[in-house]
């Protein structure tokens, strides 16, 4: 992009009636994909406007992007194939699961993954990546959450964005910016005040926040929650014309248990 604020003198009723318009595309892509017949990858091309938003010189910006992608490794491939086997043991023991506890000091969440499947995301249709992520069942989340962490939409900068859920619909929501934006998304439609995504960030050659949230949700130590659309592949059944995605930083203090045991702690995992 030439400019990353570009609507943000939009006005969100328009922005809404523009996702809503988009949504049955939008459903038949996330359709395909999830049932292998769209083949797709989504990147980034280092330029002037992403690298000033990232509050970095372009050059030091085409290194972040090299070295989020791997490719300033000797082998790049192998690079990904390790870090997609590293994720598949994850993903393999979560398998089965039910209960997932999130803690720390701007987290207390609770939520069932009951029949649900992560998602081994390595670089092959997000480039870069590097993290693991599922649908949670909607009605399952209680509790919790606060974002230091803006949140970019429609070229607008959400800040200090704070959710409460209850029966897995967030019933309090507030921002210390652009709290109007934030609660106008929320009552697109009676599917984005539910999660569509939890997710958990592992590039840990992504340690930097630049508002760009292909590089943002893979930050190694973050996990990350999406209101909105779930990927069907996860066995989400959330429907909503928005998927907005949060991220909250686990580096401090903070633990996820499934069933009981103790999965991560300070932006590591626990298993073996």
């Amino acid at each position: 992009p030439s400019n990353t604020r570009a609507l943000t003198g939009v006005d969100p009723q328009a922005q809404r009636l523009h996702q809503q318009a988009q949504k049955p595309l939008l459903d038949h892509y996330r359709r395909r994909s999830a049932e292998g017949a769209h083949r797709w990858v989504l990147t980034n091309f280092p330029c002037p406007a992403l690298a000033q938003e990232a509050d970095m010189s372009l050059r030091e910006f085409e290194a972040f992007v090299y070295a989020a992608t791997f490719v300033d490794q000797p082998d790049p491939i192998a690079a990904w194939q390790a870090m997609h086997d590293r994720q598949q043991r994850l993903v393999d023991w979560l398998a089965g699961k039910s209960e997932v506890i999130v803690r720390g000091p701007d987290v207390d969440l609770r939520l069932s993954i009951a029949g649900r499947t992560f998602i081994n995301s390595d670089g092959k249709r997000n480039m870069p990546s590097g993290e693991i992520f599922t649908g949670p069942v909607e009605e399952s989340v209680e509790g919790w959450i606060r974002f230091r962490y803006p949140a970019i939409r429609g070229g607008r900068e959400v800040e200090g964005v704070e959710f409460t859920f209850a029966q897995g619909r967030v019933v309090a929501a507030k921002a210390a910016k652009n709290e109007a934006y934030l609660l106008s998304q929320l009552d697109s439609d009676p599917g984005a005040r539910y999660l569509g995504e939890f997710a958990i960030g592992t590039n840990d050659r992504i340690q930097r926040f630049t508002k760009n949230i292909l590089f943002d949700e893979k930050i190694g130590g973050t996990i990350h929650i999406a209101l909105g659309a779930g990927y069907p592949e996860t066995g989400s059944r959330n429907d909503s014309s928005i998927h907005w995605d949060f991220i909250c930083d686990m580096r401090r203090d903070s633990e996820i248990w499934v069933d009981g045991e103790l999965f991560y702690k300070d932006g590591r995992f626990m298993i073996a």
